[in-house]
């Protein structure tokens, strides 16, 4: 079950597990990390995007460090609701991480995630330095939490 949705993620994760939600671009890789009650997205700091391999070597050691039981990568849909080269991208990069390392992902609409997260930090009256540094783990956290908000704790 390694791409499911995400019903079949948070039920595949053993209790104490952690998800981690992934913001994946051209130059970086957002990051933030669920509590293991699958309530609360937080950010992490971003990864810097070299080659593949030095990637997803990093992903394997934060999914170690952190005890990840599963991703939820952005899913970069248009704004009709179709999907694009992004979710291509997207789609072709779970699967060569899955070559690398088995665990179960989920991908979640992203649409305006980077949008709303800017929006928030402009009214912050952060500068764009700030905003730059801080951006795609912001918009990981966006994926993530909303991720978790469509979940039924129940």
């Amino acid at each position: 079950m390694p791409i499911c949705n995400l019903y079949e993620l948070i039920n595949a994760i053993s209790p104490g597990q952690k998800l981690l939600g992934l913001d994946v671009g051209k130059k970086t890789i957002g990051l933030s990390l669920a509590d293991p009650e699958t309530r609360v997205a937080s950010p992490k700091p971003v990864l810097w995007r070299k080659k593949f391999t030095t990637d997803a070597k990093l992903l394997v050691e934060q999914i170690h460090e952190f005890n990840i039981g599963g991703l939820v990568l952005g899913w970069p849909l248009n704004m009709d609701g179709t999907a694009g080269p992004r979710c291509d991208a997207i789609r072709d990069f779970a699967h060569a991480f899955l070559r690398l390392h088995e665990i179960p992902i989920s991908f979640q609409d992203e649409r305006l995630s980077t949008k709303a997260v800017e929006r928030g930090m402009i009214a912050a009256d952060m500068t764009r330095a700030k905003r730059a540094i801080r951006r795609d783990s912001l918009a990981a956290v966006w994926i993530l939490q909303s991720a978790l908000d469509t979940y039924d704790h129940k």
